[in-house]
C-alpha cells in the first residue's frame, strides 16, 4: 500500500468518525499539498486514467485523489482537510445540481469554491458527450458489454430517452461498471477532446 493511499484511507476513516491522529501524522510526514475531492470512485478512476495518459504521478506531486462516497460529504471533508482543518488546498469536480451545496460547504470551511470544476450532469455525461454516442457504443462492444446494453435499451423505461441519457443510465446499472468505464472512456479521448471540467481541473493541479 502506498503512503498516499494510506493517507486517503485514514482521512476517510476520520470523516466517518474515526480518530484524527493517523491522518494528521501522515499529513505532517507526507508531501501532501492538494486534495482532489470527488463524489465517487468512478470519478477517481477517470482522474487517475487522465493522469496516467498525461504522464503525471499525482501522488508524487503531493496530490491526493479522494472519492468522498457522495456529494453530501463535501462539507465534512472540507472542514477536516481545508483551511479550518489540516490546511490543505482543496479542488475537485462537482455536478451542476450540487453546485450550491458545494459552495456552502466549502465556504464554511474557508475554502475557495471557484477552484471546483462543474460538470453539467456528471462526469460520465461529459465523457459521453466528448466521445459521441457512436464511439461509446464501440467501446462498450469492445469491452464485451454490447449484449447487456442492447437488453437494457429494449426496456420500456428507456424508450423516448435521448441516446446520451440511455448510455449514462446503462453505465450505472451494474456494480463496478461506472468505475470501469470511467477509465475506459478517458483512455479513448483524443487530443483536445478532454471535457472542459476535467481539463480545467488538471490545469489547476
Amino acid at each position: 500500500m502506498t503512503e498516499m493511499r494510506l493517507f486517503r484511507e485514514t482521512v476517510t476513516a476520520w470523516a466517518a468518525g474515526g480518530p484524527e491522529g493517523p491522518a494528521r501524522e501522515l499529513a505532517a510526514r507526507l508531501p501532501v499539498r492538494t486534495i482532489v475531492l470527488l463524489e465517487g470512485p468512478s470519478d477517481a478512476a477517470a482522474v487517475d486514467a487522465l493522469a496516467a495518459a498525461r504522464g503525471r504521478d499525482l501522488a508524487a506531486e503531493g496530490i491526493c485523489v479522494l472519492p468522498m462516497g457522495g456529494a453530501m460529504s463535501v462539507g465534512r471533508f472540507a472542514g477536516l482537510l481545508g483551511p479550518t482543518g489540516l490546511g490543505l488546498r482543496l479542488t475537485g469536480l462537482c455536478d451542476e445540481r450540487e453546485r450550491g451545496y458545494y459552495a456552502r460547504g466549502l465556504e464554511r470551511a474557508g475554502a475557495v469554491p471557484q477552484e471546483f470544476f462543474v460538470c453539467a450532469a456528471d462526469l460520465e455525461e461529459e465523457l459521453i458527450r466528448a466521445l459521441g454516442v457512436a464511439r461509446v457504443r464501440e467501446l462498450i462492444a469492445a469491452e464485451g458489454d454490447l449484449r447487456p446494453l442492447e437488453t437494457f435499451l429494449g426496456q420500456p423505461a428507456q424508450q423516448g430517452r435521448a441516446p446520451e441519457q440511455q448510455i449514462r443510465r446503462f453505465l450505472g446499472t451494474k456494480k463496478g461498471r461506472k468505475i470501469h468505464y470511467g477509465r475506459v472512456l478517458v483512455e479513448a479521448l483524443g487530443p483536445g477532446r478532454v471535457p472542459a471540467p476535467l481539463d480545467g481541473l488538471f490545469a489547476a493541479l
